[in-house]
Parts: structure tokens; C-alpha cells; sequence
């Protein structure tokens, strides 16, 4: 089984239980340095400094059962020292649950709430429902970008989490998401078959872009309505790389609405008048089926009144 155990002190070698197969290394690190950084898991796997079986690794490598991972003394803060979440922050998310059973829970997460903690944000909504809930087992099955709100799953069972992840993986999830994008999207049907390439700048920032050397990526892109000359979307993923909606969107020439990373600035501008003062990218549905529940499940969170009010605006 994996060892558990205070950061700090000597080198650790961990050998990876059976069920923590298949999942990321950064993840894995995360639970075994309980309080660290996301930056500070990064920079250790980038210096070399934790290795699985004695070789070097990436942060998101996949680890298998019985796997030994180095894992090098580092200095932490005692949990005590971070501020618990807010009351309010944790009710705010309790009341954002759309569905529930006793194998995972989904959240309609608001924008501006962050997935998980890390790189100078103190909680996100893993650690806000983990500090609601403290007798319960809460994982974080996927991510979403800070900015983008709708349907987030925590899975509350070690079996679930596995194979929700493998669904994740292998395209065995129908996941959906709304956007409005810049721009007249001529075509009302678009796919974007694209490969996308991380790097993570000085500080930590992540960034996108699309590169032949990068990961496959493949999005397709619906229009809905054309309010105001922008294109209203449903679009569809079959991966699910990081940004991959919005730097896809960037690549059409037809940016997300509300994007500063990826964005036009002057349309941005623009659309302030209507109202507009987030990323205009809700993750509406998620649909797939669960073997070890034997249920069917499908989940949804409507659009957010603050994005529906910006296409009425630019609709009238």
C-alpha cells in the first residue's frame, strides 16, 4: 500500500498500491505532501529530485501498483498555518451540488473557483468540499480552468475515481460545453483536429499552444446562434487537454469570448458593454456510464445567469 507520512525529514520511497494505477504522478505527490504547492511539486519532478523505479519523471507520468516512488524531503508548512476555508465560501459550494450518490458527487462550479489549491490560491473547490466534509473520502476526478464554470465530478470511492479517470482517458465520456466565441463562425459545423502542446512559463503559468510534436486534440464545434456577430456554441471534446477549447477556438480565429490568455483584447473590450466580465465558457453536460455503479449517468448544469443575460443583451 502506499505509505503515508509527514513531509519533511529524509528521502521517502513509496511503493504505489494496485488501485493508485493509472494515476498521474503530480496527483500521487500531492496526496503524499499534504499542503504542497502544485509549483512545488513541478519544480521537484523537474529536477529530478522524485523518480518512479529509479528514473526520472514528469509530473504526468502515470504510475502502476507496486511502483517505487522517490520522494525527496521538503519543508511544508504545518497544515495549521493555512487559514481554513471560509463558511461561506464552503456553503456557497455545497448549495453548487447537482447530483450526488454514494460513488461521486458533481458540482456546478462557479467561475473564479479555482479546481484545486496551488500556485498562491489557498483553496479550491476540492479542498473547500474536503473541509465541509471531513469524514468523507473526496477525490477530484478532473479540472477545470479557474475562469470556466459548470459540471466538476468528485468521486467519494477509490473504485470510482479509477475508472472515472480511464473514462477520461479513453474518450468514454460525452462531455459538452457552451462558449461564445468572436467573430462570425461561418460554418455551423467545425472540428478542430489539432495536437496542443504544454509548457509551463517562469512562475508557473501554464500555457498552450497548437504544436505537431503536441498531444492529439479534438473538438468540435456547433453554432447555436449568432447574437450580436459572435458565434453562440455547443462544443463537444473527444480529449480533454488543458485549454484545449480555447486555444482550439484561438486556432479557428475565432477566440472565447472573455479569454485574456488566448483572446482578442479589443473584442474583450466590446463586449464589457453587454455585460461580459468573465470567460464565456460553461461546462454544461457530462454523460458516460459507470461499471461500478451500473448506472447511467447524466449530468448537467445550466448556463450561468451572468453569461445568458450577455447573449440577451447582445441579442436585443
Amino acid at each position: 500500500m502506499a505509505a503515508n507520512g509527514k513531509a519533511g525529514g529524509g528521502v521517502r520511497r513509496v511503493l504505489v498500491a494496485e488501485d493508485r494505477s493509472g494515476q498521474r504522478l503530480d496527483n500521487f505527490l500531492l496526496g503524499q505532501l499534504k499542503g504542497a504547492p502544485r509549483s512545488l511539486i513541478y519544480r521537484i519532478c523537474r529536477t529530478g529530485e522524485v523518480r518512479i523505479n529509479g528514473k526520472r519523471a514528469k509530473p504526468d507520468s502515470r504510475i502502476s501498483g507496486g511502483d517505487e516512488i522517490r520522494i525527496p524531503p521538503v519543508r511544508l508548512s504545518e497544515e495549521g498555518d493555512k487559514p481554513a476555508p471560509s463558511g461561506a465560501a464552503m456553503q456557497r459550494l455545497e448549495r453548487a451540488v447537482v447530483f450526488e450518490d454514494r460513488w461521486l458527487l458533481a458540482l456546478d462550479k462557479p467561475s473564479g473557483v479555482a479546481s484545486h489549491g496551488g500556485s498562491g490560491i489557498s483553496h479550491g473547490a476540492i479542498e473547500m468540499m474536503r473541509a465541509a466534509r471531513p469524514g468523507e473520502t473526496l477525490e477530484l476526478v478532473h479540472r477545470l480552468d479557474r475562469d470556466t464554470s459548470g459540471v466538476l465530478i468528485i468521486a467519494k470511492k477509490r473504485s470510482a475515481l479509477s475508472e472515472l479517470q480511464a473514462l477520461m482517458r479513453e474518450g468514454g465520456m460525452d462531455k459538452r460545453y457552451l462558449a461564445l466565441l468572436v467573430g462570425n463562425l461561418r460554418k455551423p459545423k467545425v472540428s478542430v483536429d489539432a495536437p496542443l502542446q504544454k509548457s509551463i512559463l517562469q512562475g508557473g503559468e501554464r500555457m498552450v499552444r497548437v504544436d505537431a510534436a503536441g498531444k492529439d486534440s479534438l473538438s468540435h464545434f456547433k453554432v447555436i446562434d449568432r447574437p450580436g456577430g459572435h458565434s453562440y456554441v455547443e462544443v463537444k471534446i473527444d480529449t480533454g487537454r488543458t485549454h484545449q477549447i480555447r486555444v482550439h477556438a484561438q486556432h479557428l480565429g475565432h477566440p472565447v469570448a472573455g479569454d485574456e490568455k488566448y483572446g482578442d483584447a479589443e473584442a474583450n473590450r466590446g463586449l464589457k458593454a453587454a455585460g461580459l466580465r468573465r470567460l464565456f465558457l460553461h461546462a454544461a453536460s457530462l454523460q458516460f456510464q459507470l461499471e461500478t455503479s451500473g448506472e447511467r449517468y447524466v449530468l448537467n448544469a445550466p448556463l450561468p445567469a451572468e453569461l445568458k443575460s450577455v447573449l440577451d443583451r447582445l441579442a436585443g
